[in-house]
């Protein structure tokens, strides 16, 4: 039976971190599921850098259909859960029931991904502190004060925690992945 894969997101997710995340684990023999705050259609957005802009700037992205609601994830099901970045961490880390299931994998001893503002996230369910993490750079600060340390790479690796910068991140961040779900 091949192993599962959490994918968290929500509308504004980021377009290309999460469909690249749903094919990459497909393509690696994983079934990646899509939790949301509903089932059905999500409005995923595209964040992109642009000369003279000093953030990046968001446009309409891709749909994806979320498989199942947060209320509905059973953790044991899964090797390991990814944070998808884009605006939906933003309002994702006030859910209670997501950071409530973020937190049982990592108690649980399971992988915990995260890329760009998904560490959003990671950090609201308490799960920042004495790691070493990576994110989009304006969101340091909020590692740095729930006690991680931010390290400027692509992609860092701190035991079963994996994260990363932004979807620029992909080779570093699912290279990193694929050696922790290879067992590596």
């Amino acid at each position: 039976m091949p192993k599962k894969i959490l994918i968290i997101t929500g509308d504004a997710g980021e377009s290309y971190e999460t469909l690249y995340a749903k094919h990459r684990m497909a393509e690696a023999g994983f079934v990646p599921v899509i939790a949301a705050p509903r089932k059905g259609p999500l409005n995923l957005v595209m964040h992109d850098f642009e000369p003279g802009w000093d953030t990046y700037i968001e446009k309409p992205g891709y749909k994806v259909s979320a498989d199942l609601t947060f209320k509905e994830v059973k953790v044991a099901d899964y090797v390991g859960v990814l944070l998808i970045g884009g605006r939906a961490p933003e309002y994702l880390r006030n859910d209670t029931t997501v950071l409530k299931v973020v937190r049982e994998f990592a108690e649980s001893g399971k992988f915990v991904f995260s890329i760009c503002h998904g560490i959003q996230i990671l950090v609201a369910a308490g799960l920042a502190e004495g790691r070493k993490l990576t994110c989009y750079e304006h969101v340091k600060p909020e590692v740095t004060s729930a006690g991680g340390e931010w390290i400027p790479q692509e992609s860092v690796r701190d035991g079963k925690f994996v994260s990363a910068q932004t979807w620029i991140s992909h080779p570093e961040f699912y290279r990193h992945v694929m050696q922790c779900l290879e067992g590596r």
